[in-house]
């Protein structure tokens, strides 16, 4: 028997994962002076509103030792473990997972995976483990489930104000005060492990743009497509949904999942996108 393991960076709520199989390990986040384990301890909504009030959300890795304990106790139980993590550019979890296996002397029963992505995407990569595992696929197969629906998905960000990314250092303050000016934002992916911006376009233009990114791409092709969020701003996700819906995509199977403090934290409150991966029709 094979656990799947992750980092709550996936942004699965820790019910849904508890009811898929996966394994959840929490970062922590940062706030008021207090370190909180994300999601378990500390609710989106909270970092959010936090950011809206002019605060910060710092965020920490999961450290080996943590990976450690959790693998011990999951060999106790099961023959092998894939553990897949946030992209090894945007934090050290991954590398303290590799650091946890060796120090265990555990690689040939522990495989890690940098998944080179995060939030809704790296949810459906892990999930795309977990399908592969429940198949009947060995390690090996089920760590390339990863990385081929890591090559099939698309997944696109957009941003609602630029003064998130300005805290976070990913923008300059002249790039943010245009930006605000002339209502641009910039359109983000996922690219080798880092998320970057790929083109900019007008604040009310981005949901179109990256639906038109998507059907261009996929075509008729079946697709199961995530609406991603940060915050529970109901009108502007049911927004997102009948845009979807009225896209022109051929939409299979739909879910709409929260984005987490930990990305969030950089992009900030009212971000938003969507990720779309090929099913069988």
């Amino acid at each position: 028997m094979i656990a799947v393991v992750t980092d709550s960076t996936c942004d699965l709520h820790p019910d849904s994962a508890r009811q898929l199989g996966i394994q959840v390990i929490p970062l922590q986040v940062r706030m008021n002076d207090r370190t909180l384990l994300d999601w378990q301890e500390i609710d989106p909504d909270a970092v959010y509103d936090h950011m809206r009030a002019g605060g910060s959300a710092t965020t920490t890795p999961i450290s080996a030792d943590t990976f450690a304990a959790r693998y011990r106790d999951l060999l106790q139980t099961h023959d092998s473990i894939l553990s897949v993590h946030i992209s090894g550019k945007l934090s050290e979890t991954v590398r303290n997972a590799r650091k946890a296996a060796e120090t265990l002397g555990m690689t040939s029963r522990i495989q890690v995976v940098d998944s080179e992505l995060a939030s809704g995407p790296l949810a459906e990569a892990v999930m795309a483990a977990r399908d592969a595992i429940w198949a009947g696929a060995d390690l090996a197969t089920a760590a390339q489930a990863v990385h081929t629906a890591r090559t099939l998905m698309h997944s696109e960000l957009s941003v609602a104000s630029l003064e998130y990314l300005r805290r976070s250092g990913r923008i300059g303050r002249a790039q943010a005060f245009l930006g605000n000016v002339m209502s641009v934002r910039p359109i983000l992916n996922f690219e080798q492990g880092e998320l970057k911006a790929v083109r900019r376009v007008k604040l009310d233009q981005a949901t179109g743009e990256m639906l038109t990114s998507l059907r261009d791409r996929f075509g008729t092709q079946p697709l199961s497509v995530t609406i991603m969020h940060a915050g529970r701003d109901t009108a502007r996700i049911n927004a997102l949904r009948d845009a979807m819906t009225t896209s022109g995509l051929n939409v299979q199977k739909g879910r709409v999942q929260l984005m987490g403090p930990v990305i969030g934290a950089h992009v900030g409150p009212g971000t938003y996108g969507f990720t779309a991966i090929p099913v069988e029709s």
